[in-house]
């Protein structure tokens, strides 16, 4: 069994753990264990959900540089306690006349989304995924337990990037539109929602929403979803999987020969003037680190020129002049 990515169109309804843990099961009789997913969806969201399988896990880590594409639907003029239309509604006001009062138009809808571009500050809505005390903040709302003053004094508002935000549809008669949102890992939409509605003055909350992609992952390559693989088997999953330096587009890419290969592959450094570089770290890696402190700018997908298999990750040492190894995903020969 190789090591892959299936990307899936995860369906209403599923939770992001319910599609991982059908993925293990029909890939268990094959001996896999180390599946995961790249990035949550809620179960009211829909769309792309790559499933990371076996060595191919570890590459999750990486896809922290990703940005993600949403297509949002919202309703204007009500709020609720889950800042989505399956909550309990808080407060709900005549449209018509809170359009009226409030010269909603579609130019300034389109303007109080853009101004949502950049970096801002989000406060994560009680029912995600945020562990407090040790527990989910939806674990307390799923158990009607009122989040204690102590609770609440450690939410504390999360920094993210909208790069980009643009108006797709909008019926002012019915207060229902729909936008597009490109935006960094750890966004909330249902917060997007909600502070739209804030800056509007009459409140918004999400209908639907659909992640369109994940880094370059698209939901044209999800060829099946969740339901469908309960009737395949581990043969079917594997012809569908990835190769799993398929996301590291941004990292750069080098060479090495045959020789040089299995050493680097036993985790060993190699002299910089023994690789060949095929490309140069994207600039969007600039300043970017991972939770080990690794500079993304230095990191590159490693292959041997003979046989083009890819070996791993690894970071060029620029006081050594040499490539170390990051992660290796060949065994060790």
């Amino acid at each position: 069994m190789k090591d892959g990515i299936l990307v899936l169109n995860k369906p209403q309804n599923w939770t992001s753990g319910d599609c991982v843990a059908i993925c293990r099961r029909v890939l268990g009789v094959k001996g896999i264990r180390k599946v995961g997913h790249g990035g949550t969806l809620d179960p009211m969201a829909t769309g792309v959900l790559p499933i990371f399988v076996g060595q191919a896990t570890r590459i999750m880590e990486y896809m922290e540089l990703d940005s993600k594409i949403y297509l949002c639907s919202a309703r204007l003029g009500i709020t609720t306690d889950t800042l989505d239309i399956w909550g309990k509604v808080t407060e709900e006001k005549n449209w018509q006349e809170t359009r009226e009062e409030k010269s909603i138009t579609e130019d300034s809808l389109t303007a109080a989304l853009k101004s949502f571009e950049g970096s801002i500050e989000q406060m994560p809505p009680k029912y995600s995924a945020v562990r407090i005390k040790g527990k989910r903040l939806y674990e307390y709302a799923h158990k009607g337990q009122e989040l204690s003053e102590e609770v609440l004094s450690e939410i504390k508002p999360r920094k993210v990037s909208i790069e980009e935000i643009s108006l797709k549809n909008i019926d002012l008669e019915k207060g229902e539109l729909a936008f597009a949102v490109e935006c960094s890992k750890g966004t909330y939409i249902r917060t997007l929602c909600a502070d739209l509605g804030e800056k509007l003055g009459c409140g918004c909350v999400m209908t639907g929403l659909q992640r369109l992609a994940t880094g370059n992952i698209s939901i044209d390559m999800a060829e099946i979803d969740a339901e469908q693989v309960k009737g395949m088997d581990a043969e079917q999953l594997e012809r569908l999987l990835l190769p799993s330096d398929y996301p590291l587009v941004h990292f750069g890419k080098l060479m090495m020969p045959e020789g040089r290969a299995e050493y680097f592959s036993r985790g060993n450094s190699i002299r910089w003037n023994q690789v060949r570089v095929i490309k140069k770290p994207d600039e969007f890696c600039k300043s970017r680190r991972n939770g080990r402190g690794r500079n993304y700018e230095y990191i590159y997908r490693v292959y041997c020129e003979d046989t083009g298999e890819f070996l791993g990750t690894g970071f060029y040492d620029e006081k050594e002049k040499r490539l170390k190894a990051d992660k290796i995903f060949v065994s060790r020969k």
